[in-house]
């Protein structure tokens, strides 16, 4: 099961999560999402742990507690959407080239 962890403080790092949800079961992967400009946390994170028995405890007790002094918000990772590439503009500057004049 894929586990989205949110609210995490920037200094929380990968080996510190896989510590913290292998509590709960075993842990297949960790990764904290890093700004591509600044390489800083950007204070989210999945964790992959392969019994999804454990990673729902981990999340039942997880979500909302407070974890290196904030409050973390634990629950199952949605599959990433298609997002619209930009709208419908076209070369001559942002006009629906569908457009009547």
């Amino acid at each position: 099961m894929n586990i989205y962890i949110s609210g995490l403080n920037f200094s929380t790092s990968e080996a510190d999560l896989n510590e913290l949800f292998s509590e709960y079961g075993e842990v297949s992967s960790t990764k904290v999402i890093l700004d591509r400009e600044t390489g800083r946390s950007r204070g989210f994170a999945f964790v992959e742990m392969p019994d999804d028995a454990a990673a729902q405890k981990a999340i039942d007790e997880l979500n909302g507690a407070e974890y290196d002094q904030k409050t973390i918000t634990v629950n199952v990772a949605r599959p990433r959407e298609d997002r619209p590439s930009g709208g419908n503009r076209d070369r001559r500057g942002g006009y629906n080239s569908n457009r009547r004049y």
